[in-house]
């Protein structure tokens, strides 16, 4: 009997396939993406007229992103512009739009981009003066702030500090547990632009100490290692495993910080269904606590997600569905 139920408990896993819906689960964002497709704004529009408030702005910022990259390819924008030229939202997707399409230059001229990948400077110049126009025009809002940190990272040697400082505090006026706009400034402070991986793991350790419990932010310690083992693994240039590398996922620091991060985060965090926005976050946690072999962490984690992944970050090490599954299977065969 006993092996009869195993056997069934493998089945059961085998036939597991997790769910990377780009759009993390909200339907709503969904079908305003397939508005984008066919060459509609309209439900781009009531999608962003939703109400919007200190509890609404990680969902309205993750769906900002999302749209930016649907609509980089097209011109739905600009017909939305076109159309309603005073429209506040189509000011802010416009210059979120804007900052893809720079990425989406920079990819192309070199990969990954990093310092000196070129990008035209007057390109950049008339992104960043979009971004401020959007933050005018809506001046609550902190994703044209978010923006502006995230387009920062193509200027060659970086923004001036005091420029990139005030951009900050301007998104933590409005939204200071910004997740979003903490990991774009988290990036621009690593070693691939312009900082190091000491400054990167200061600002991320910093941001999750002062974070209120229940609070996300402490998982940009997790997201900092992603970002350095990216970077030392991209220059080893595919040849092979790093040189005492090997222990960077589970050393005992890396493991003590994935435990803190889940007892700030996950042991505040008000009971309920997974948010669309709390996806992408809650698997890098995952993904840290699997490589760090912590099972009692990572099975709580994906009791959590259920069958909800993210490409990011499974797929810097290896492929995101095989591992995502396995890890997941292992702790449904631990607990059957």
């Amino acid at each position: 009997m006993a092996a009869s139920h195993r056997r069934s408990g493998q089945r059961r896993s085998a036939r597991f396939a997790p769910d990377f819906d780009p759009n993390f689960g909200d339907r709503a964002l969904t079908a305003a993406r397939h508005d984008i497709v066919i060459g509609r704004w309209q439900g781009v529009r009531d999608l962003l007229a939703e109400p919007d408030g200190d509890g609404a702005w990680a969902r309205r910022t993750l769906r900002l992103r999302m749209l930016a990259h649907a609509a980089a390819g097209s011109s739905v924008v600009e017909a939305w512009r076109a159309a309603e030229p005073d429209h506040p939202d189509a000011a802010v997707l416009r210059a979120a739009t804007e900052v893809v399409r720079l990425f989406t230059t920079a990819i192309a001229a070199g990969t990954p981009p990093g310092p000196g990948t070129a990008v035209d400077r007057a390109r950049l110049d008339a992104t960043v003066l979009a971004c401020l126009t959007a933050a005018d025009a809506r001046p609550a809002d902190p994703m044209p702030w978010v923006s502006l940190l995230t387009v920062a990272r193509l200027y060659e040697g970086g923004v001036g500090r005091r420029e990139l400082r005030g951009w900050w505090d301007e998104l933590r006026r409005r939204d200071p547990h910004n997740l979003e706009g903490h990991v774009q400034l988290l990036r621009y402070w690593s070693a691939r632009w312009h900082g190091t991986h000491g400054a990167m793991y200061d600002f991320a350790r910093d941001a999750a100490g002062a974070a209120p419990p229940g609070s996300p932010l402490p998982v940009l310690v997790q997201i900092a290692r992603v970002e350095e083992y990216r970077y030392v693994v991209e220059g080893a240039h595919g040849r092979g495993p790093v040189r005492g590398f090997d222990q960077h996922w589970k050393h005992e620091l890396a493991a003590t910080e994935v435990r803190r991060t889940r007892d700030r985060w996950i042991g505040g965090r008000p009971p309920g269904p997974v948010r669309p926005e709390e996806v992408e976050p809650l698997n890098c946690l995952a993904h840290a606590a699997c490589h760090a072999g912590l099972p009692e962490v990572y099975g709580e984690l994906f009791g959590l997600l259920g069958a909800r992944a993210s490409w990011m970050p499974w797929a810097y090490t290896g492929d995101p569905a095989e591992q995502y599954a396995r890890w997941r299977g292992g702790t449904a065969r631990a607990t059957s």
